[in-house]
């Protein structure tokens, strides 16, 4: 009984002391608060900061009255409507880009200046794989013209912007703003507009800003209002959104600078009639040869392919040490090669490879 005592005492001892302590903790925080707590003043500066981003309106501002709106008419009838620019301006006339298929099948053709200004131009010729067409006018006094970069000097990450008039005239002049998202994309294209098989391969610019119908034959430039590409909704693939593309300006001035010469753009050829492999029967080729390639449906006489002993039936799958895919790659690789010379095809016949040599012939358009 006594040892129960004791451990109530102590239990009631050590309650007690408790209560105790903490009363006394109270009484000093309450009457001397500043002998036990700091307290620390935080000043917070806000400061009203002002970003001006003018550097690309100044770029805009220098290509944007070199811009026009161009206007294709059938039978006095508008059929077509697009971009194109001001390039060059010597000898009293004034040259300007736009694509071969903004005024392609046009019985007179209107540029518009952001002026107000509309004139009858004068097509001094166009390139339909190229997609290029050049327009010339009788030069005016205050009459702007654009400055060419270089999109081989152009970085992938780049600022650029593209200068337009989507849709209609009623959004003439529209700029788009993005980044250069790549270069060297190859791209096929349909030359003849019969939403068939393409026919021909072109290497573009991508960008992902805005690209749409209206916009093609405008310049893509660089963040320093420097033209560095032509827009081109050829090259624009349905069902896909971010993707733009241009005519490299280089491309294009090779051309333009032909066309303007009255210089004759000619092509290698090779006589043939040619099919994709993957769009003919089966039956015409062994799958444990090939899939892909060129299917030769015909030889002309006394053609290149002719005269170098290319049958019908047979099917290309190399051109020198490049394979081939399809007929739009066998011309953009063959196109890189000048006429006379010699190229060598390898052929599948009979189920088998062999190579032929070819001297490449000249064809126009």
């Amino acid at each position: 009984m006594k040892k129960k005592n004791n451990w109530f005492v102590k239990i009631l001892v050590i309650i007690i002391t408790f209560f105790l302590g903490a009363f006394g903790m109270y009484l000093l925080f309450h009457f001397y608060p500043n002998e036990f707590i700091k307290t620390t003043n935080t000043t917070k500066v806000v400061k009203d900061v002002s970003i001006t981003d003018t550097g690309l309106s100044e770029a805009v501002n220098k290509v944007y009255d070199a811009v026009v709106v161009v206007q294709t008419y059938v039978r006095k009838e508008l059929s077509a409507s697009g971009t194109g620019f001001v390039y060059k301006n010597e000898d009293g006339k004034a040259y300007i880009l736009t694509n071969n298929h903004v005024i392609s099948g046009g019985t007179k053709i209107y540029v518009n200046f952001t002026n107000g200004k509309k004139i009858e131009a004068e097509v001094l010729g166009s390139d339909t794989y190229a997609d290029i067409a050049v327009l010339s006018i009788d030069s005016f006094d205050d009459i702007s013209v654009a400055t060419l970069g270089s999109s081989d000097d152009a970085k992938v990450g780049d600022t650029v912007f593209a200068v337009g008039a989507p849709l209609d005239s009623a959004y003439s002049w529209t700029v788009t703003r993005g980044i250069l998202s790549g270069k060297n994309r190859l791209i096929e294209v349909d030359s003849s507009n019969s939403n068939s098989t393409s026919d021909w391969v072109m290497s573009a610019i991508q960008t992902d800003a805005a690209i749409n119908s209206g916009n093609s034959g405008g310049p893509l430039c660089d963040a320093n209002g420097e033209v560095v590409g032509i827009t081109s909704m050829k090259l624009v693939k349905s069902g896909v959104e971010g993707m733009g593309f241009a005519i490299p300006i280089e491309t294009a001035i090779d051309y333009a600078d032909k066309i303007v010469k009255n210089e004759d753009i000619k092509r290698p050829y090779l006589g043939v009639s040619m099919y994709n492999v993957s769009d003919i029967n089966k039956k015409y080729y062994d799958e444990s040869i090939t899939t892909t390639g060129v299917y030769v449906a015909d030889v002309e006489k006394n053609s290149p392919a002719d005269k170098a002993g290319i049958k019908k039936g047979d099917i290309i799958v190399k051109l020198n040490d490049t394979d081939i895919e399809s007929v739009a790659y066998l011309k953009y690789n063959l196109y890189k090669f000048n006429i006379g010379e010699k190229v060598t095809l390898t052929v599948v016949r009979d189920d088998e490879k062999q190579n032929i040599e070819v001297t490449l012939g000249e064809s126009g358009n």
